[in-house]
């Protein structure tokens, strides 16, 4: 059982995740380059305890005061049961870091990076150990949102893979295995797909920004809280299930998929997404949605929870 987790970068993503893992009663280890950095993930900490108390993911015995800090990531990884890398969405930076970490941390020690679409086998070329590499994709926050992406390279080896599976399932989350390295992973060019046909009816003047967004969050976004769109359209199909899905709505959806735009993030288009967030946001600030989100996030995960 894991006891001592390195988290590496302590920014935004980092101190959300020493947040989690300091709720499961996890001992902490991070490194932050920023004068600041240590400061903030504290902070971040500190607000983040009360949503995490009131979720219940707080075990008993935790405490979020254990957590040190180190003026580098090798210190910071020397000695740690699992690593959390989350430093900048950079190749050239994270191949550096994997490097220090691959060169301190136990050589049973998996080392998992955040990263949002970079891929692993570039990001440990650099490591002498690059079979306990993976990419450990998590959602923003992750101190609340339960998937982790869990993909490997070609030189991970299959224990790495069942090792980071079983400690992000200790640690509370929902991870899934990506089998092949792919830009972005799954979930992110899930939302890319979606993003990308709501960016072209804008584009096309058939809806606004906000609407487009009310035609998701009012509709099949909650249903997406609780399943995913397969199974969805498999109770579409009523007692015949997929099968009858496929059959009776199967040619329609088909021409629609066939008529998705292809539309490109021109100046203009551009434009037109932001002028119409500032709209839908109103005079919500940053710090607003984020809250709201996240009381809101606490009622769907504890409905959620309940499956």
């Amino acid at each position: 059982m894991p006891k001592r987790i390195a988290v590496i970068g302590a920014g935004t993503i980092g101190a959300s995740w020493a947040a989690c893992f300091l709720a499961r009663g996890f001992e902490v280890a991070a490194y932050d380059p920023s004068p600041t950095g240590e400061a903030f993930a504290r902070r971040f900490i500190d607000n983040a305890w009360p949503t995490l108390e009131k979720l219940g993911t707080v075990q008993q015995g935790a405490d979020r005061t254990r957590i040190m800090f180190f003026g580098n990531p090798a210190d910071a990884a020397r000695g740690a049961d699992f690593v959390q890398e989350s430093g900048p969405e950079r190749e050239d930076t994270k191949i550096d870091l994997f490097a220090a970490i691959d060169a301190a941390a136990p050589p049973e020690t998996v080392i998992a990076t955040s990263s949002s679409g970079l891929l692993v086998s570039r990001v440990s070329t650099k490591c002498k150990h690059p079979e306990r590499c993976v990419i450990g994709h998590p959602f923003n926050p992750p101190h609340l949102i339960p998937l982790v992406e869990v993909v490997g390279g070609p030189k991970t080896s299959a224990e790495a893979i069942v090792k980071a599976m079983d400690f992000y399932r200790t640690a509370g989350k929902k991870p899934i295995h990506i089998k092949k390295e792919v830009a972005g992973h799954v979930a992110n060019r899930l939302q890319a797909a979606l993003w990308r046909e709501a960016v072209h009816l804008v584009a096309e003047g058939v809806v606004s920004v906000s609407d487009a967004d009310a035609a998701i969050a009012y509709g099949p976004g909650l249903r997406w809280a609780l399943m995913g769109p397969s199974l969805i359209f498999h109770l579409a199909g009523g007692e015949g299930g997929m099968p009858h899905f496929i059959s009776h709505i199967g040619p329609a959806m088909q021409s629609w998929m066939d008529d998705l735009g292809q539309t490109r993030l021109t100046p203009q288009v551009q434009a037109m997404i932001i002028d119409g967030v500032a709209e839908e946001a109103g005079q919500r600030t940053i710090a607003d949605l984020q809250r709201w989100r996240d009381r809101k996030l606490i009622d769907i995960l504890k409905v959620a929870g309940d499956s």
